[in-house]
């Protein structure tokens, strides 16, 4: 998926004017946050379970390069194979070979973040390969020819209506002409269509939420099922997979999921957890007979040594969008790539460059919410602030504001000249708004006055009438 992130300011007033995007993603925030608290209040240990999660990420991020050839150790013992890809163009190359090798025609996918970084599905059909999505709303942004615009639930700025007509318009060769209105009809209609697509592929791609040092055995999380039926019918199964995902030990796997169903869905557990480990033995009754791990790097290991090591810490349940203002006003398609939100305005200017992405960690609030509710303890804020910091060191802000930091800096180091400027200017302010209250328009503020009123401030700064406050309660 191509980068379109520095366009975010303009995605973003497109998505504010969008009343449908908006009516879909007010529906979808009440459920993810509601449901999400409903479930963590229900399991007294949560912080417990999150601190232990996060020392277990911390060890095995310390020690990556142990686990990751113990990982790979037992994928080959158990008959599979693990190749290496230090960057999306690798990885994809991969992939491709390992298709054309098998022969495919048509090759099934699950949900996956990694394979929308490094753009598998765009390769597979330059390459002549028929791609089918298996996840209903992945599924569904396919046939809309549409980025994924959350991490766990791709279709979710969709309505109903939007769906409906996506399937009359796309269904219609399959002999449904009947429009389908109902969510369980629409659902059952996605089921009819996709079963052909599980029996006659060749080959089934699916990511991993995490991969098990100890057993070589890779993880996927789903409520639909679709990803047992991409990795256990076709003849191949190809697992792409960030080199983070690993852990230590089944017992460890048990603890991050856990965490991971009730801070993204607010489930207990997702309907399937499947372990997959090595191709089909002689006594197996199902699964591939080739099982291929690619594990992408594309700047994780830079990350391991720098300040953002901690965003390496992130097991993508996307509870950070969910509790944003920012995401929850625009929705993930304004920040322009895979990965929107919070943890999307760290992990896309260090993925993609700052000077392609550097609106994203200056669109957020800095509310700290994202912290809060996270299940790992990210500090997305002060991840962000620090972008913003290098952003200013590249010489990447815009001429105008860095003058007006440097002219704050200036003023903020000297705090006499400081306090005289501010009230100066506060007077001025609040004598010509006095008689409104208000100001419908003012010189280097128009970013906030196109949208709202600037409060027309009171005559004195804080500080003077702090201190004529406290003079006056002095015996």
């Amino acid at each position: 998926m191509k980068s379109n992130a520095h366009a975010f300011k303009a995605r973003a007033t497109v998505a504010l004017q969008d009343i449908k995007l908006q009516k879909a993603l007010a529906n979808a925030k009440s459920g993810f946050v509601d449901k999400r608290l409903a479930a963590i209040d229900a399991l007294p240990e949560f912080e417990q379970l999150r601190e232990a999660a996060c020392e277990l990420k911390d060890h095995t991020l310390a020690h990556l390069d142990y686990y990751l050839e113990r990982f790979e150790s037992r994928v080959m013992a158990h008959g599979g194979h693990v190749h290496w890809a230090r960057s999306p163009a690798e990885a994809r190359a991969i992939v491709v070979d390992l298709c054309r090798r098998a022969n495919a025609r048509r090759i099934t996918k699950g949900k996956s973040m990694i394979g929308e970084e490094i753009a598998v599905n765009e390769a597979l059909e330059a390459a002549g390969f028929e791609v089918v999505e298996t996840d209903l709303g992945e599924y569904i942004i396919q046939l809309a020819k549409e980025p994924p615009s959350h991490i766990i639930a791709p279709a979710v700025h969709k309505t109903r209506d939007q769906i409906t007509e996506l399937f009359h318009d796309h269904h219609r060769k399959y002999g449904r002409e009947e429009r389908v209105t109902e969510i369980p009809d629409i659902v059952n209609e996605a089921r009819q269509v996709l079963r052909e697509a599980f029996l006659s592929a060749d080959v089934g791609i699916t990511g991993a939420n995490f991969l098990i040092a100890e057993t070589g055995s890779t993880v996927i999380v789903t409520n639909e099922g679709n990803g047992d039926l991409t990795n256990t019918l076709p003849r191949v199964h190809i697992v792409t997979a960030s080199i983070e995902k690993v852990v230590p030990t089944l017992e460890d796997v048990t603890t991050m999921l856990r965490l991971l169903a009730r801070s993204a869905t607010g489930q207990e557990m997702s309907s399937y957890t499947t372990f997959s480990t090595g191709p089909r033995r002689g006594d197996d009754l199902d699964g591939p007979q080739e099982f291929h791990v690619v594990l992408v790097d594309n700047g994780r290991s830079r990350m391991l040594g720098d300040e953002f090591r901690e965003m390496l810490r992130c097991i993508r349940c996307g509870a950070c969008l969910n509790h944003c203002p920012v995401y929850s006003a625009v929705g993930g398609h304004a920040y322009g790539w895979v990965y929107a939100g919070p943890m999307g305005s760290v992990l896309t200017p260090l993925m993609v460059g700052l000077a392609e992405a550097r609106n994203l960690p200056n669109a957020c609030t800095l509310n700290g919410r994202c912290q809060e509710v996270c299940p790992m303890n990210i500090p997305l804020p002060r991840m962000l602030r620090a972008l913003r910091v290098h952003e200013f060191e590249e010489r990447l802000t815009p001429l105008r504001m860095r003058w007006g930091l440097g002219v704050w800096a200036f003023l903020a180091k000297r705090p006499r000249l400081y306090h005289t400027a501010s009230a100066a200017a506060i007077r001025v302010l609040g004598a010509l708004g006095r008689k409104r209250g208000r100001f419908r328009y003012l010189p280097l503020a128009g970013g906030w006055t196109r949208a709202r009123d600037m409060p027309a401030p009171g005559l004195r700064t804080f500080q003077s009438a702090w201190r004529r406050a406290h003079r006056r309660q002095r015996p």
